[in-house]
């Protein structure tokens, strides 16, 4: 999982119904329909279900981010489920979650970010989730991907979830890793499931020829103004974002970025 900072996820808490306003004006679609779509469910299945969600804050490993588990929280209360942060944490907050009938529990360390529903024994890790949630907005926001090219740069737990999203929305994917063998395992286990991909090998080269990116390695920078043309659309779930700062702007409304929403909501629909 990226090691995300504090000041990532300090304002998410208190700009959520902005946020959403902004996605639809982006997308046409809120942040539960996007993660709704990337999941393949109808909303009204998923709303039928009321489970109890718990956070529980982690220190293992480099420890608890602040504000981490409180960014959680409230993205899965706007989605409008009943969400509640542990008291206790590691495996005391484990205990008090399922003692006090938690259904869906939430939790990360260096290595993970799951989202797990106990009474169905599904496990839905942040990596695919985000991939597969990015891919339903840029769906929306390009209005289908269906035979149009996309470049997928970065073939680590996000980029697979997103590699296999894009081929069944029926996407041209090409993609492109700084570690070859990644890229080539990538292609092996779409191929295995009939999703043919092709490897790129010259970052450079393969920017010019795409206008729908999607960003998912963790390298900052590496999209400049001159890979960006006026129907150029990014989806970009690696942190940090991969466009210059200055860049940005040329975008406009062209430009699907967030620290945590789309993953979360994504994993909190895929466990439903």
């Amino acid at each position: 999982m990226t090691r995300l900072k504090e000041d990532d996820v300090n304002e998410i808490a208190t700009s959520m119904v902005d946020y959403d306003t902004e996605l639809v004006r982006r997308t046409g679609s809120s942040l539960k329909g996007i993660a709704a779509n990337a999941v393949g469910r109808e909303l009204s299945a998923l709303y039928n279900q009321q489970p109890q969600v718990a956070v529980i804050p982690m220190t293992c490993g480099q420890g608890i981010i602040n504000g981490f588990v409180e960014s959680v929280a409230s993205i899965i209360s706007y989605l409008g489920f009943n969400t509640v942060v542990t008291e206790s944490r590691d495996a005391g907050g484990v205990a008090e979650a399922v003692q006090n009938g938690a259904d869906i529990l939430f939790m990360a360390d260096d290595d993970r970010f799951v989202a797990l529903n106990i009474k169905t024994g599904k496990v839905s890790d942040n990596g695919e989730a985000t991939g597969k949630g990015y891919v339903a907005g840029l769906e929306r926001m390009c209005k289908g991907l269906r035979d149009k090219k996309v470049l997928l740069i970065g073939a680590g737990p996000v980029g697979n979830g997103a590699a296999l999203a894009l081929a069944r929305f029926g996407a041209v994917v090409s993609v492109y890793d700084i570690n070859l063998p990644s890229s080539q395992r990538l292609t092996g286990e779409l191929g295995k499931q009939g999703y043919a991909v092709t490897i790129e090998t010259d970052l450079e080269e393969a920017l010019s020829r795409h206008r729908i990116l999607l960003d998912a390695c963790p390298a900052g920078d590496i999209i400049k103004s001159k890979h960006i043309a006026e129907d150029t659309m990014i989806a970009a779930p690696g942190i940090p974002l991969g466009v210059q700062e200055d860049d940005v702007k040329l975008l406009s409304e062209r430009l699907l970025h967030d620290p945590l929403q789309i993953g979360v909501a994504t994993m909190l629909f895929d466990v439903l």
